[in-house]
Order: structure tokens, then sequence, then C-alpha cells
């Protein structure tokens, strides 16, 4: 334990001072890195330093060598000088004569010094000048250098990559031209294969022609023989010939109807609403008939304008009879399509309508500009709506002729040629077209017309909504007539096609008559063609209906002993069932005898104290022997006197001998009582528990029925708000030309959004209150 605590405390030691070694050597290493850092920075100082100090150098050899220079010039004007004081001394009398002249030389000396100093200035600048232009054209010269010889290296590596290039591309090219070669090669081979085949085809071909001339040689031989006519040759007998079945057009057909159909119906209910709001429009402007009483000329329009249920209607109850005439069985061709007369009895009916309510229409808007209220803009409105009525009116008028035309092959059909189906289908595109235009324009105008009004100071709340609603419905016919116009011209070359049944290369139709003879025969073709396709039943074979008869004419050879038979064997089963009734009853007696034998044992045991076990394990015995008895009704009429012995089911009859036991009696008659009134209880008990699980069966019923109709409300209430946003996001579309005349009905379908997002979330709390109260019946019926 000594050894292992002193190398622990070794070991730690050595890791105290590890870690102190680890943070010094990272002191360290942080030291050696700034040191390595001072070290650059003064071996760049000292690189510095030598520069300077060459250039001081060069500047002091070269003061220098100009200071020995002055030196000597020194020196020499040193020895002129003492040459002359050597002179004047001797000519000490003549040198007062000329010192004068000396210090004129002397002065001519000094200003030659001088300048010569200045010139060696000079020169010393134009020397250091020079050394610097030097120096800095050399390292320009060296840059421009460094320069092009980058260019260099790099217009070399452009060269050598357009060279690799160059020769990438002349292998492939070779590549290529060796595949060429090859292929060409194969297609010449190709070509000869092919030239010899063409003659083999040609040889076939001179076979075949002469085959198939002596074929239809022999047919021709036929037909003139066999066929007593040519029913194609008549365009009478031809239309009785039932064409071929195209159940993908005639499907394709009725989608289209369908298609119209729903377009029709939108019309419909946006012309409803259109005459409907014109109506209320009238009852209260220029004057309001609720405070004062309008004109004859409005009262009558109004009147006539309440009618217009009775002319719309049927518009949309003929393009549904159109439409249901239309199934998979028929061929719909013009012939048959009576229904579209209907349609168009109808269209001309609206026509008429149209007429009729015009002339009021425009004296009303004339009624209106004549008011005092009316300005010049308004009256403007009003001209141009009176000019968009007439050609409303106009449009459908032509819009009734073409639909009149299309339904004349139904009824008469040497009214119209097939060379004009194309274009009636063309015209009533292009009426469909302006009736789209036209209905722009009517939208365009009465906003405008809505906007002046609502700026009048007379205008009610009243009049803003009906303008309102007029505009909805003017726009909603504005939308379904550009769904009609472009529905129609996407499908017209569907239906310029020859819908109309009729012979090849005919011109006129054909009678509908015939037509209808012809549907007569498509059905009576169907029929016999079901009939055909109808499986035979399986006959039994030849071979085995033989074996079949060998085996019946010996079996009726011995009828005689089979009925012997089956006499002998009905007596044998007579006696077995006497048999059995005998062995019954004599169970029956030993059953019996045991149970007194049982009783005696029983009382005995009383007498001794265990009277509560064995009158168990008597109940339990009488209640096997009362199962078996019950079983056992027909030994009844056997036994002969009756006791009564009463247990926990009830009453037991049995034969007995004349001994009672009346405690006993007693003892079972209160146990009897006692669990009677206790399966009586329970029964009650059982049957209140049938009673509510069935009551509680029947709610949860209900509630999964309400459930389900919930979710349904649900989804349609959430497609309903999904239309709801589409027509929210096309009406926010549309608001940049009408937003004013659209506030109000915006405030209205926020405030209808509102109310179906409450009943939504009503549902929703319905929806989670019902499947609470599922869930609380279901756990009681778990619980029950």
């Amino acid at each position: 334990m000594a050894a292992t605590a002193e190398l622990q405390g070794k070991y730690q030691k050595l890791a105290q001072e590890y870690s102190k070694l680890r943070a010094q050597n990272q002191v360290l290493k942080k030291g050696v890195v700034d040191e390595q850092a001072n070290s650059t920075s003064l071996k760049e100082q000292l690189k510095m330093k030598d520069q300077s100090l060459r250039k001081l150098q060069q500047e002091m050899d070269s003061l220098a060598f100009r200071n020995q220079q002055l030196a000597k010039r020194v020196e020499l004007l040193q020895d002129e000088l003492a040459l002359s004081e050597l002179k004047g001394k001797k000519n000490k009398k003549s040198g007062e004569a000329s010192s004068q002249l000396s210090q004129e030389q002397k002065n001519v000396f000094d200003e030659d010094l001088q300048k010569k100093i200045e010139e060696n200035e000079r020169l010393h600048i134009q020397f250091f000048e020079a050394d610097e232009k030097h120096k800095r054209l050399e390292s320009e010269l060296r840059s421009r250098l460094e320069v092009l010889e980058m260019e260099t290296a790099q217009h070399q590596a452009v060269v050598d990559g357009l060279t690799r290039k160059y020769m990438e591309t002349i292998e492939k090219l070779q590549n290529d031209k060796a595949k060429l070669e090859i292929k060409s090669q194969t297609l010449e081979r190709e070509a000869k294969d092919c030239r010899v085949r063409t003659e083999e085809c040609q040889q076939q071909l001179k076979n075949l022609h002469s085959d198939l001339g002596s074929k239809l040689d022999e047919s021709l031989h036929i037909i003139r023989e066999k066929v007593p006519f040519n029913d194609t040759r008549s365009s009478q007998f031809n239309a009785l010939n039932v064409p071929l079945h195209n159940r993908r057009r005639q499907l394709k057909l009725r989608d289209l109807v369908g298609q119209a159909l729903a377009f029709i119906q939108d019309l419909v209910m946006a012309l409803l609403n259109f005459h409907t709001y014109t109506e209320q429009r009238v009852q209260i402007f220029p004057v309001d008939s609720a405070t004062d009483t309008i004109s004859p000329l409005n009262q009558k329009f109004s009147q006539y304008l309440h009618e217009n249920a009775s002319y719309v209607r049927p518009l949309e109850e003929g393009m549904l009879h159109f439409f249901e005439s239309i199934t998979e069985d028929t061929v719909t061709v013009l012939e048959t399509t009576a229904k579209l007369k209907s349609f168009s009895d109808y269209l001309k009916a609206y026509v008429h309508f149209l007429r009729k309510i015009l002339p009021y229409q425009l004296k009303s808007l004339e009624e209106e500009c004549e008011s005092s209220l009316c300005t010049a803009a308004l009256r403007a409105r009003n001209m141009e709506l009176q000019h968009d009525m007439k050609r409303l009116t106009a449009v459908f008028e032509k819009l009734h002729t073409y639909v009149s035309l299309l339904a004349l092959p139904s009824m008469k059909p040497d009214r119209l040629l097939r060379t004009n189906f194309s274009s009636i289908f063309t015209h009533i595109a292009s009426a469909l077209h302006g009736f789209h235009d036209i209905m722009k324009d009517i939208s365009k105008h009465y906003s405008q017309k809505a906007a002046l009004e609502h700026e009048l100071p007379t205008s009610t709340q009243k009049l803003i909504t009906t303008n309102d609603c007029i505009l909805s419905s003017v726009v909603a016919l504005t939308n379904g007539a550009g769904k009609v116009a472009s529905f129609f011209s996407n499908n017209l070359d569907c239906f310029t096609a020859s819908l109309s049944y009729g012979p090849k290369g005919g011109m006129e139709f054909i009678n509908p008559l015939s037509a209808e003879c012809m549907l007569q025969y498509k059905k009576k073709a169907a029929a016999y063609m079901k009939l055909l396709k109808k499986p035979c039943c399986d006959s039994v074979p030849y071979e085995e209906a033989l074996a079949n008869r060998r085996i019946l004419l010996s079996s009726t050879e011995s009828r005689e002993g089979l009925a012997q038979q089956v006499q002998q064997s009905l007596e044998k089963i007579a006696k077995l069932e006497q048999e059995k009734e005998h062995w019954m009853l004599e169970a029956q007696l030993a059953k019996i005898r045991l149970e007194k034998e049982n009783i005696k044992v029983a009382e005995k045991l009383k007498n001794s104290g265990g009277g509560q076990l064995i009158e168990a394990s008597q109940e339990s015995s009488l209640l096997l022997n009362a199962a078996e008895q019950e079983k056992e009704n027909g030994t009844e009429k056997v036994l002969s006197e009756p006791i009564k012995i009463t247990s926990l089911v009830g009453m037991l009859t049995m034969t007995a001998c004349n001994e009672k036991v009346p405690e006993a009696d007693t003892r079972e008659d209160l146990i009897k009582n006692h669990y009677m009134t206790r399966i009586v209880e329970l029964t009650s008990q059982l049957q209140l528990a049938d009673s509510k699980s069935v009551h509680f069966h029947a709610e949860c019923r209900a509630l999964a029925k309400r459930l389900s109709l919930a979710e349904k409300s649900k989804e349609s209430s959430t497609e309903e708000m999904r239309l709801a946003r589409q027509s929210i996001t096309r009406l926010q579309d549309e608001l940049t030309t009408t937003k004013r005349s659209y506030e109000d009905q915006l405030s209205m379908m926020s405030d209808h959004l509102c109310s179906m997002n409450e009943t939504l979330s009503k549902q929703r709390e319905e929806i989670d209150t019902l499947k609470l109260a599922s869930k609380g019946n279901s756990k009681k019926n778990k619980s029950r």
C-alpha cells in the first residue's frame, strides 16, 4: 500500500511537472515566434540600413574625390602664392608697384575657385540625377521584361493548347474518315442487297397483281350471279344500312353536350338574375314605387320583366332533354337529334321576349335621361346602353337563326345542303364571340353608369345594392359568354366533322324516317350479336348417353326387386324404432330407481349431519335428470302417479312410491323461491342491459350517420370555400377596372365567408361532440 501511495505521489508530481513544462513550452513557443518576427523585422531594417549606408559611402567617395581635386588645386595655388611672395621680397621695391597687380590676380583666382566649386556641385547633382534616372529606367525595363516573359509564357501555353487541340481534331477527323469509309462500304453492300430484294419484290408484286386480277374476275362473276342488287348505289337504300358504331365518338359527343349544358345553365342563371334585378331597378329608379307611383311605361316594362322565368328556364330544360337523348348506344346525327328542334323553339320564344321588352327598355332609358338628376355623362352612358341592348337582341336573333338551321335536318332535310354545314358552325362561333364582346361593352358601360349614379345626392342604398347585383349578373353573363365562345371555337373541328349520316359522296341530308329505321335495324343487329355471343348449354356426349340408356333399361327390369328390397328395409326400420322406444323407457326407469336410491342415501346422511352437501349433490343430479327428462318427453305418458319435485330450474315430474319428505320439500321450496327470484332479477337486468345496448347501438349508428353527413357537409363547405376563394381572386383581378363598383359586393362576400367559417367551426364543434359522445357510448357498451 505504501509503495502504491508513493507511486501515486510520484505520478502526481510528474503530472504537475508535465503540465508546468507544457505551459512553459507554450510560452516559449510564443516567445520564439515573437523573436522570429522581431528578427525578420530587424533583418529588413538592417537591409534598409545597408542600402542607405552604401548610398552614403558612394556619396562620400565622390565627395572625397572632389575634395582631393580641390586640395590639389589649393596646393597649386599656394605654391604659386609662395613663389609670388618670394618674388615680392626680391622686388620689394618693385612690389609696391606690383601689389596692386597681385591683388587683382588673387581676386581672379578666387572667382575662378568659386566658379569651379559651383561647377563641381552642379556636376555632382547632374551625376546623382543621372544615376537615379538610370536606376529607375533599369527597374522599369526589368518589370517590363518580367511582364513580357509572362506574356510569352501565356502565349506559349495558348499555342501549346491550340496545337494539342488541332492534333486531337486531326486525329478525330481521321477516325471519322475511317468510320465513314467503313459505313460507306456497308451502305454499298446494303444497296446491293436492296437491289436484290427490290427485284424479288417486283416479282412478287407481279405475281400478286396476277392473283388479285384472277380473284377480282372471280369475285365480279360471283357478284353478278349471286347478288340481286347493290343497295349502296341508291342513297335511299344506303341510308338503311347500319354504320360502324364508334363508341369513342359517341362518348365524346355526349361529353361535349354535357359541357355545353353546364355553360347553358350558368347563362340561364345569369339571365334570370339580370332580368330580375333590372325589374327591381325599374321599381326604384328614377322613381321609387314605395314612395311614389312609377310611370305606366315602367309599370308595363316591370310586368314583362316579371315573366322572364317562363322564357329563360325552358332553355335549360331543352338543352337537358337534348343531352339525355344522346346515349352510348345511339348514332348521333342531325336526323336523329329531334330534341334540338325543341331547344330551337325555346330559343325562339326567348328571342320574341327580348324583342317585346326592347322598346320598353329603350324608353325607360330615355325616361332616365329626361330626369332632372341625369347629368351629361350619365346621359351618354344611357345612350351607349341603348345601342348595346339593340346589339344584344340582334345577336340572339342571329343565334336563333343558325340553331334553327341546324334543327332542320331532323324535320325538313331538303331545306339544308351538306356544303353549308361547316359555314353554319363557323357563323355560330362568330356570333358567340360577338355575344361575348357585346356583354363586355355592357359590363363596361353599366359599371360607369353605376359609378355616376352613386355620386348623385339622391342615390339610396337600395339603388346602390341593386346596381351592384345587376353588375354581378352582367359579369357572370360576360364570363359565361366567354366560356361558351371559347368552348365552341376549340371544338369547332369536332362539330364540323361529318355528324350527318348519309351515303358516301352525297351532298344532301337523308330522310329522318330512314335514320329512324336505321336505328331500329341497329338495335336488332345488336340483339342478334348478343344472342350469338350467348354460350350454349353443355350437352351429354353420345357415348355417355348410350351407357346411361343401358343402365336405365337394366334398372327398369329390376324395378320389382328394388321395390321388395325397399319394403323389407322399411319393416326393419320400424322394428328398430320400436326397440329404440323400449330401451329408452328402460333407461328412464333405471334413472328413476337411481334417483330413489339417491334420496334414501340423502335422508340417511341428513340424519347424520351432512345434509347441505348432499342437497347440493342431489340438486345437481336432479338438474341433470331434469334436462334429460325434458329431452325425453315421450316417457311421461308411461309414468303412472306424478309427484312434483322442485329444483333451481322449476318443476320436475316423475313416478315414485307414496314416500313423502316434508322437510326436504319445504327446504327445496325455499331454495327454489330464492334462486327463482334471483334468476328473475338477473334476467330483468340482462333484458335491461340488452335493451340499453340496442338503444346505444342505434344511437351510435345515428351518430355515425350524422358524422358522415357532417363530413360531407364539411367537404361541400370546403369546396364552396375554395370556389369562393377562386371567385375572390378573379374579382380581385377585375377590381383594377371596376374597383369602386365592387366594394359593397366584396364586403357582402366577406360577410358570407365569415358566416361560412362560423358554420364550419360550429360543424367541427358538433363533430367533436359527436365523436366524444360515440366514444362514451362505446365505453359504456364495453363496460355493460
